[in-house]
């Protein structure tokens, strides 16, 4: 028999003639049916492993009707808090012998409804993190991508799971402790226009500044890389503000930059803070004020939500807000008292 298959590759009725059962019986073995008689699965698995047998993988998911992977689509893999949101669900999926197939539509909203059918035409379920895409489109994308879930969007679809990071709060923590400090003249570097967590962090200041009417509060564009922060130095420096609230770590860092290459001390002479608590925060010169979110759980918890949705325990949606934590650190400090003359 070996003689016989060894320029060939090894098939499922090969495994049948050496285990002296049914090709039926070996299908099933292979497929994890465990209502096999077990002396049967035993021989069949030892033939398996005699002839070096590995069942095709494409054939099985025809099969079986399954992949066995799911598919995320993220809007910037570049951004440290989205690789974070995918180590959390890979690994998680992984526990359960799910792999996943990643996409990244670069922060190009029309990509997104492209990349996503792609992804559920290959997999068995959708992980959306934090997709630019404007409501209109979302709602009308749901029904071809289910099992989904969203992550940092929501839905009026009641059965699509949601987990969305309360941004709104958290730049209201930010911007409270900069007050705290005696900052009354603050600058919003805004993020990308299209992403749900900018308009949440804008409608937080809006209630801030409703809140705090002492408080010059001006909003300049920016976006979500290091890049932007770099460059809204000069920008940030010509509103007079003592106090900044980036949009993220990435742009927060970009400025600490931007801002020592033209000799402003952080925080004498400006307060910045940032958003996510990326693993780099806690080591930049000063080390980042920010408002932590639990990226891994985040991930971890999409993959949960989603296996339930593919049958695998309770199918009830859940929709989860995660509530930042303000981390306070060296980047902010007391405003400097004017000199007097």
């Amino acid at each position: 028999m070996a003689r016989k298959t060894a320029n060939r590759r090894v098939g499922i009725t090969d495994v049948a003639q050496r285990a002296g059962v049914s090709l039926a019986s070996v299908s099933r073995v292979m497929n994890g049916n465990f209502s096999v008689d077990p002396d049967i699965a035993a021989r069949v698995r030892a033939a398996a492993a005699e002839l070096n047998y590995h069942p095709n993988a494409v054939g099985r998911s025809l099969a079986l009707g399954k992949t066995d992977t799911i598919g995320i689509v993220v809007p910037d893999l570049a951004n440290p808090t989205f690789q974070g949101m995918l180590r959390g669900v890979s690994r998680a999926a992984a526990q359960d012998g799910y792999r996943v197939l990643i996409a990244d539509s670069s922060e190009v909203s029309s990509e997104e409804s492209i990349l996503a059918g792609e992804a559920r035409r290959r997999c068995d379920g959708v992980v959306l993190c934090a997709p630019r895409m404007n409501e209109a489109e979302l709602e009308a994308l749901l029904p071809s991508l289910q099992p989904l879930v969203l992550i940092n969007r929501s839905t009026a679809d009641t059965q699509t799971p949601s987990l969305v990071v309360d941004y709104g709060q958290g730049i209201q923590d930010l911007a409270a402790h900069l007050v705290e400090l005696g900052h009354t003249r603050l600058v919003f570097l805004a993020g990308p226009e299209r992403s749900a967590g900018n308009q949440a962090r804008l409608q937080g200041l809006e209630k801030f500044r409703v809140d705090h009417p002492e408080v010059e509060l001006t909003t300049l564009p920016a976006g979500s890389s290091f890049e932007a922060g770099h460059v809204s130095a000069v920008a940030v420096l010509a509103t007079g503000a003592t106090g900044v609230l980036a949009f993220n770590d990435l742009v927060a860092m970009g400025l600490l930059s931007g801002l020592h290459e033209r000799g402003v001390d952080v925080p004498g002479d400006i307060s910045v803070t940032g958003f996510d608590d990326i693993p780099f925060a806690n080591y930049t010169t000063p080390p980042l004020t920010t408002a932590a979110v639990a990226i891994n759980d985040i991930g971890e918890q999409a993959w949960h939500e989603l296996r339930q949705l593919l049958g695998d325990g309770d199918p009830e949606p859940a929709h989860t807000t995660f509530q930042p934590e303000l981390k306070r650190r060296g980047s902010t400090g007391r405003v400097k008292k004017p000199t007097l003359s």
